[in-house]
Order: structure tokens, then C-alpha cells, then sequence
């Protein structure tokens, strides 16, 4: 009996010591709209990789891919109630609250991947702003992905000029975008990403728009015979995680975040144009890519030019900040 007295006492003291081990471990959720594979996906594991072996298991992230958990447009209310921890959410997703945030959807503001990259930065007087006031929702910018340039797809025939989008039913991202299938006479659908295929195999729309990379990871040429490269705005994506769980977190596990996310963030956004062009030479496999001719360009910023003044007049002084900044990059 003493010896079963004594095998009880010490399975009690393993106990006790394990659950301080057991209590410091945490578990990060984060929500994604894109299957892992994509670039998006890929950013997240690296992400993961970096966090857990810094922190020696004492976070652990789970990555729920392909809106397993929560469509695109529920992720920042997700996130700022503590629903989950993290997710990923395109920046115009805060439009609601922010209308401000629908900055890079203002059509041909930013006229090459250079000025896109100081305007994203880090500490810029493009992002700062909008990172300060995406913090005040209740979640934290921990980096932004680099999704890349809008595109337009089509079947039966490619869009080229403004006139020819006239009459159509258009999938679009954000507000600001959707004016901008105003302008040039479309009918603007709001849709998350993950709805595409099956609105542009049913006919839902007659016309989508999205990143590049989203055509071969969604397998969208599938349902789409034409890929026209306006590179009418910028997509971008956040990586966000709730302020309380980031305030929880100790000293060390803040660095080891705040580190591996500038880390990725620099390594996507320096590779972001080659994983297009790759995108680009996927997708024209099974579908037509159109380039866009000066002249058709010049035509599209002039049916567009007035989305500048309708964002301004929708996100108020911050919006009109923020377009004079772009103005100085």
C-alpha cells in the first residue's frame, strides 16, 4: 500500500510540473480564403514554420485554407471579436468601416509595381494610416500580402476596351472597384473570391475580375476563355490577428511574430512579379492572355477618372490624405 501511496504522489508531481508547459502552450488560428498551395497559402506556412520553431512549440498555427472557416468578407469581424485569432482578409474588406482602406482599388492611381511597393511599405504614409486605423476595429496588422494587379476575365470574347464591359454583370472586390464598372456602364457584383468558378460557370456574371494568381490556383480558365491585363488596381491582402490575443502573448512571442512577419512579407513582395509571370504562363496554357495597348489604356484612365474623386468624396479627409500621398511616390 505505501508503495501505491508513493506511485499516486509521484504522478501528482509529474502533473504539476507538466501543466505549467501544458498552460504556456497556445494555439493560432488563422482563416484563409485561398487554397494553401497558392502564393497566399505558401507566405502562411513559411510564416508557421519560423513561428513554432522559434518559439519551441510554445505556438502553434493552424492554417484553415479555402474558407473553411469564415468567407472572406466575415474574416475582419471574425478576427476583431476573437471569434478567431488570425486571418487573412483583402484590404478592401474594411471599406465598410473604412472607406478609406478601398485605396488601391481606385483605378490607375499607382502606375507600376515600384510605386506600389513604397506605398505598402512598411511605416509609408500610404500604409501607416490605414494600419492605425484597422487597429482601432479590434484587430492588428501583423503584414500585408502582395496579391497582384487586377485582371479581367471574359468568355466568347476578351475585354479591351472600355466600352466593350457596357451592359455586363461584373464580379468585383470592393466598392471602389465596382465604380469603376460604373463608370464605364456594367453592373458591379459584389462576390467573394471562393464564389468565382461557380458564378462564372453558371453565368451568374459575364464578367469576373481578380489577381492573376487566382486563375491557375482556382482553376478558373476552367470557365473563363480570356485574361485581359488592364492592372487596373492593386490587390492586397492582411494578415491580421485580435489585439487582445496579441496583448497576451509575452515579450519574446511578440518578437518572434513581429520578425517572421516582416520577414515573409519582404520575401512575397520581392517575388511578387515573378509569381505572376508565372501565373501568367500557367493560365495561358488553357486560356488567352491579352495585353492592353497604350491606346486602350489611355482610353480606360480617361472613362475612369472620375472613381478618384467618388472614393475621395466616400472616405472623406482620410481618403483625400491618402490619394495625396500616392500623388508623391
Amino acid at each position: 500500500m505505501k508503495n501505491l501511496y508513493k506511485f499516486v504522489a509521484s504522478l501528482a508531481l509529474v502533473a504539476m510540473v507538466a501543466m505549467p508547459a501544458m498552460a504556456a502552450e497556445k494555439t493560432l488560428r488563422i482563416s484563409l480564403q485561398l487554397p494553401l498551395k497558392h502564393h497566399l497559402g505558401q507566405n502562411l506556412l513559411d510564416f508557421k514554420k519560423e513561428v513554432e520553431a522559434k518559439t519551441k512549440g510554445a505556438l502553434k498555427i493552424e492554417i484553415y485554407p479555402s474558407a473553411q472557416l469564415y468567407k472572406d468578407k466575415a474574416v475582419p469581424q471574425a478576427v476583431a471579436s476573437g471569434a478567431i485569432e488570425m486571418g487573412v482578409a483583402s484590404l478592401t474588406r474594411f471599406a465598410g468601416t473604412i472607406p478609406a482602406a478601398d485605396l488601391f482599388y481606385v483605378p490607375f492611381l499607382f502606375k507600376d509595381s515600384e510605386t506600389i511597393r513604397k506605398a505598402t511599405a512598411p511605416g509609408s504614409s500610404v500604409r501607416s494610416p490605414l494600419d492605425a486605423a484597422i487597429l482601432k476595429t479590434g484587430a492588428r496588422v501583423l503584414w500585408w500580402q502582395a496579391f497582384g494587379g487586377a485582371v479581367i476575365l471574359s468568355h466568347g470574347a476578351p475585354i479591351t476596351k472600355p466600352e466593350q464591359m457596357k451592359g455586363k454583370k461584373v464580379r468585383v472586390f470592393g466598392k471602389t472597384i465596382g465604380e469603376f464598372v460604373k463608370a464605364v456602364g456594367g453592373a458591379p457584383t459584389m462576390m467573394s473570391g471562393s464564389k468565382q468558378f461557380l458564378a462564372y460557370q453558371r453565368g451568374t456574371v459575364d464578367v469576373g475580375m481578380t489577381g492573376i494568381t487566382a486563375v491557375p490556383s482556382r482553376k478558373l480558365y476552367q470557365v473563363m476563355e480570356y485574361a485581359s491585363l488592364t492592372n487596373h488596381a492593386d490587390v492586397e491582402f492582411l494578415v491580421l490577428i485580435n489585439e487582445k490575443i496579441w496583448k497576451g502573448l509575452s515579450g519574446s512571442q511578440q518578437k518572434i511574430i513581429t520578425k517572421a512577419a516582416q520577414r515573409v512579407e519582404k520575401e512575397l513582395r520581392n517575388k511578387i512579379d515573378e509569381l505572376e509571370a508565372t501565373a501568367r504562363k500557367e493560365a495561358g496554357k488553357h486560356m488567352k492572355i491579352v495585353e492592353i495597348s497604350g491606346e486602350d489604356r489611355k482610353a480606360w484612365i480617361k472613362a475612369t477618372r472620375s472613381v478618384v474623386d467618388t472614393y475621395i468624396k466616400n472616405a472623406g479627409p482620410l481618403g483625400a490624405q491618402l490619394v495625396e500621398a500616392a500623388g508623391k511616390l
